[in-house]
Parts: structure tokens; C-alpha cells; sequence
């Protein structure tokens, strides 16, 4: 089946995912939903018939057949997928914006409501780290012996978080829209220290009202915190460093759950179809005006 063209996300409102949360339509692929039956749920391997679970129902069965309450766990083992959806960037505590900051932010400006017609995401551009974080729809660590993986659903893409003991390039070879990015532990807390992000990308869709975007400069530095407080929940600190953009730095806290069993569904933006699409979004609103 041919993935569905892009729809935009309603903003979300919390930064706490349960594990029974309220579902999620997949604007790519085919996901279940709340008029679906939950089907049994068999561990071990074979094609899933819920690889990734979406509605009350199928998370509920997920954590019960798997026994996810009271699972014994390794604090220092992230693996596995993690989350319905992104953490949603704190922007209730955006910090104020330098001069040249507002000035960016302001280019960012889009006339047609309800959508960014400036948003490179609607031609299928990549979203750039850590809007990837923010939007993805679940991601997945996978913990190798010089590296951490990170996988992300949306783009069907990853990067490599380097725990060999390499530092982060002081002047980095070029920018990348992921970044480049090193691992280490701290007690029980995996941090990572990220720099080098293409300035292309956008921090996040202001989603306050979805006619901006948050920009970043070269210079953006990210520190983020993982804790895994039980088999099921992943304690998560994303702070964002640009002091040609904000005077301060932008942190932002959260839980993400557990998906047990699940896998990584194929999500992606094909430029085919959404072209298509956002030019219909567009027309229509500009008739609307």
C-alpha cells in the first residue's frame, strides 16, 4: 500500500505520553485506529498484526501480555521503542530572543493560517535535529558497543550517538541536519552533547498558533538527558543552546513510554504526493481569506 500524503499535526498538549493515551491518526502509512478491534498480541517472532500499537485498547493488551508493571530492568540499557509521538518542546518557557533572534524568527512568518507555507517540511525537507525529537512519531535506541543508534519513524532515518570517547569537532566539517552527536554515562543518565545542525532546519513549528517557526543558528548547541526509571519509562531533558537566537538557554522535560514488542513503522514524505496536497491545503485557505 502507498504511503498517504502528509496531513499537519494538531498540536499536542502535554509533555507526558501514557501508555493508554489517546490515539494518534498517521498522516503516512496505515495505522491502527479507534475503530479497529485490538488483536491478540503474541511475543516472540513473526509479522505483527499491531506493530505499532495506536489506540487505548491495543496499548493496554501491549502492556499486559508483556508483562511491562514491574519488569525487571537494566538502567543502563536504553533499547527499544520508545513513545507514540515526540516530546513536545516546552514552548509555554520559550526564552525572550535576541535582536537578530526576533529578526529570523519574524522571516519565519507565514500569511496563510493554519499551515507555514515557509515550513520545509512541506517539500518533504528534512526536519533537522531536534525537531526530528519533537515530531517523529517514535524513535528507537539500539545500545552497540562504540555507539548508541537512534531511529526514528518519521523519515525512516537515524544517527549515530557516539559513545567511543570521541569529543564533539570543534569546527565541524560541515553541518548536517542531525547533527553530530556523543554519548556518555552519567551515574544512570545517558547524555548527549550535540552541535554542528544544518540552519536550515527549524527548532519546531511554533505550534502557539502555526503561522512561525523557531529558528537556529550554526552555533546551536544541544544537551540532552535520558533516565530509565522503570522497563517502561524513559525520563527525557532536551536544552537548547543558541546565543545568537535566545539570551537563554530552552529546556524542556518529559516521560516517554515503552512500546513493548513494537516496531518502527515506514513513514515517509513522499514529494510526489505531498506537493499535491499542499497545494490543495493552500488554495483552499487563500480562498478562505
Amino acid at each position: 500500500m502507498r504511503n498517504r500524503i502528509i496531513v499537519m499535526i494538531v498540536a499536542s498538549a502535554g509533555l507526558t505520553f501514557s501508555p493508554v493515551g489517546l490515539a494518534q491518526e498517521r498522516p503516512f502509512g496505515r495505522g491502527a485506529s479507534e475503530t479497529q478491534p485490538a488483536k491478540e498480541l503474541t511475543p516472540g517472532p513473526g509479522w505483527k498484526t499491531c506493530p505499532r500499537c495506536t489506540n487505548d485498547k491495543q496499548f493496554k493488551a501491549a502492556y499486559e501480555t508483556y508483562k511491562v508493571e514491574g519488569h525487571s530492568f537494566d538502567p543502563h540499557d536504553i533499547s527499544g521503542v520508545w513513545g507514540n509521538n515526540g516530546l513536545e518542546l516546552d514552548v509555554k518557557n520559550v526564552p525572550a530572543f535576541t535582536p537578530m533572534g526576533e529578526r529570523m524568527f519574524e522571516e519565519t512568518r507565514s500569511e496563510i493560517p493554519t499551515t507555514n507555507s515557509k515550513d520545509g517540511m512541506l517539500i518533504c525537507d528534512p526536519l533537522g535535529y531536534p525537531r526530528w525529537f519533537a515530531y517523529n512519531y517514535g524513535f528507537q535506541f539500539v545500545v552497540l558497543p562504540d555507539r548508541v543508534l537512534q531511529f526514528f519513524e518519521f523519515g525512516h532515518t537515524w544517527r549515530d550517538i557516539w559513545t567511543d570517547g570521541r569529543a564533539l569537532p570543534a569546527d565541524p566539517p560541515q553541518q548536517r541536519w542531525l547533527g553530530y552527536a556523543v554519548g556518555s554515562w552519567e551515574g544512570d543518565t545517558f547524555v548527549v552533547e550535540g552541535s554542528g545542525y544544518d540552519d536550515r532546519s527549524w527548532i519546531s513549528e511554533d505550534r502557539r498558533n502555526r503561522i512561525r517557526g523557531f529558528p537556529h543558528t550554526d552555533e546551536m548547541r544541544i544537551l540532552e538527558r535520558y533516565r530509565r526509571t522503570s522497563y517502561g519509562t524513559l525520563e527525557a531533558e532536551l536544552t537548547i543552546t543558541d546565543p545568537k537566537v535566545f539570551t537563554k538557554p530552552w529546556t524542556t522535560k518529559g516521560t516517554v513510554q515503552l512500546l513493548p514488542n513494537a516496531e518502527l513503522w515506514e513513514y515517509f514524505c513522499v514529494p510526489s504526493e505531498s506537493a499535491e496536497y499542499n497545494k490543495r491545503l493552500i488554495d483552499a485557505a487563500k480562498r478562505k481569506e
